[in-house]
C-alpha cells in the first residue's frame, strides 16, 4: 500500500497554503472578534476555483475526488484558518452531483463553479428531532406545480452568506408509514426567492459559525426543484454523510497539527527556570501523545477517501476518521492551550480562538456518541443501543 501522495496532490497542499498565506492570523482574529463571514477568503478559493474541486469539468469544475477535497479543508484549518466557512460547499453538493437532474445540474454547477452562486447552507436538524433525523416535522405539502413548506429547522449555517440550500422536509406524514426511512425528500431552495416566507433568526454560539433558526411560513418551493424520486431523501443524503464524515476529520487533522506545531515552537522557545518548558516531560509527552494520535487518525482518514474515489463501501472508515481525527485534534487542543497556560487565553496567540472552534467538531455535523452506536451495531454487529 502506497501512503506518498501523488504529485497533483501535493501541488494543491502547495497552492492551499499559498492561498493561505494571504490570509494571516490576525485576519483570521478579526473575522472572529467582529463575529464577520471570511467573505474576502471564501472569494478567494473560489476565483482559483478550489471550491468547485468535486464539480466535474463538464460543469466546469476541477473533477477532483474527495481525497484532494480533504487536502484543500485540511491545509486551511492547518494553516490557522476556519474551513467550516466554506466546507459544506463540497460536501452538501455531493446530493445534487448524484441524484439530481441533468437538469438540475446543468442549472446550478456551472454558476456554482463559476462563483455565481453559493450553495453553503443544508437545512436538515430540528428543534425536536436532532440526530433523529427520520422524525423531522417540517412538511413539504404538493399544490399543483409548487410545494408549500411549514416548519422549523436550527443550527443551520451559513443561511445568510448562500444563494441556494438544500432543505430535507416531510412529504408523507411519519404514521402513515411503513417503511420509517421514508416520506421524506430533498429540495433546492433558491433563498434569493424566500423572502417574506422564510424567517432567518442568527444564533449567538461561542464560535464564529454564522448559524441559525429557520421558521417556514408557506415557502413555495417550485416541483421542479425537488431532488432524485419524492420520500427518498433520507437515502440521498446518507449517500453524503460519508464524504461530510471525511472532510471533517481532515479539518480536524488540520487543527491537530496547528495545535501540535504551535504548542511545540512555544515548548522550545518558552524559558522558565533557565531552560525551555518543552524540556519537561509533563509538558512535551501530551504533545507528543497527541501528534502520534493525529497521524493515527490522518492514515484512517485517508483510507476511507481512498475507498469513497473507488466507491466502495465506506461507512465504517468515514465514521472512524471523523472520530479519531476530532479527539486527537481536541487532546491537541488540550495540549496546546496547557502549553501556553495564560497565554493561551489571550486572544493575540490564537489558541483560544482554534480551541471553541475544533471543539465543534466532537459533536458536529454528528455526535462521536453516535458514530460510536453505529460503530457498535453496524460494524461489530451488538444490539441497538438508542
Amino acid at each position: 500500500m502506497d501512503f506518498n501522495l501523488t504529485e497533483e496532490q501535493l501541488q494543491i497542499r502547495e497552492e492551499i497554503r499559498k492561498v493561505c498565506r494571504e490570509f494571516s492570523d490576525s485576519y483570521w482574529r478579526e473575522v472572529d472578534r467582529k463575529r464577520e463571514y471570511p467573505d474576502a477568503f471564501v472569494r478567494k478559493l473560489t476565483e482559483l476555483g478550489w471550491l468547485a474541486a468535486p464539480i466535474p469539468e463538464q460543469y466546469g469544475g476541477s473533477g477532483l475526488g474527495i481525497t484532494e477535497s480533504s487536502i484543500i479543508l485540511e491545509e486551511i484549518n492547518r494553516s490557522g484558518g476556519n474551513a467550516t466557512a466554506c466546507h459544506a460547499q463540497m460536501y452538501t453538493m455531493g446530493t445534487l452531483l448524484k441524484h439530481g437532474s441533468d437538469e438540475q445540474k446543468q442549472r446550478y454547477l456551472p454558476k456554482i463553479a463559476r462563483g455565481e452562486l453559493r450553495l453553503q447552507a443544508f437545512a436538515v436538524t430540528e428543534p425536536n428531532a436532532g440526530s433523529e433525523t427520520t422524525r423531522i416535522q417540517t412538511a413539504a405539502a404538493r399544490k399543483g406545480d409548487r410545494y408549500i413548506v411549514h416548519g422549523q429547522k436550527i443550527f443551520i449555517s451559513r443561511v445568510l452568506q448562500s444563494d441556494l440550500m438544500l432543505l430535507l422536509a416531510r412529504t408523507t406524514p411519519y404514521d402513515e408509514l411503513k417503511d420509517k426511512s421514508r416520506g421524506l425528500s430533498v429540495f433546492i431552495v433558491d433563498l434569493r426567492e424566500a423572502q417574506g416566507r422564510m424567517e432567518v433568526k442568527p444564533l449567538d454560539i461561542m464560535i464564529n459559525h454564522h448559524t441559525n433558526t429557520l421558521f417556514f411560513d408557506g415557502l413555495e418551493i417550485p416541483a421542479e426543484n425537488l431532488i432524485g424520486e419524492e420520500g427518498m431523501g433520507f437515502r440521498y443524503i446518507i449517500d453524503g454523510w460519508n464524504a461530510e464524515r471525511i472532510l471533517v476529520a481532515a479539518e480536524a487533522i488540520g487543527d491537530g497539527r496547528w495545535f501540535v506545531e504551535k504548542a511545540s515552537r512555544y515548548a522550545t522557545e518558552r524559558v522558565v527556570f533557565g531552560r525551555p518548558i518543552g524540556s519537561n516531560q509533563g509538558i512535551q509527552f501530551p504533545i507528543a501523545q497527541a501528534y502520534a494520535r493525529i497521524e493515527a487518525a490522518d492514515l484512517v482518514r485517508f483510507q476511507a477517501a481512498a475507498k469513497f474515489d473507488r466507491k466502495q463501501s465506506c461507512g465504517a472508515e468515514a465514521n472512524m476518521a471523523k472520530l479519531l481525527a476530532s479527539e486527537a485534534a481536541w487532546e491537541a487542543a488540550n495540549a496546546c492551550l496547557t502549553t501556553h497556560g495564560g497565554y493561551g487565553f489571550a486572544a493575540e496567540y490564537d489558541v483560544e480562538r482554534k480551541f471553541r472552534e475544533t471543539r465543534l467538531l466532537t459533536v458536529a455535523p454528528v455526535s462521536n456518541n453516535l458514530v460510536l452506536a453505529y460503530l457498535a451495531q453496524h460494524v461489530l454487529g451488538m444490539p441497538k443501543s438508542y
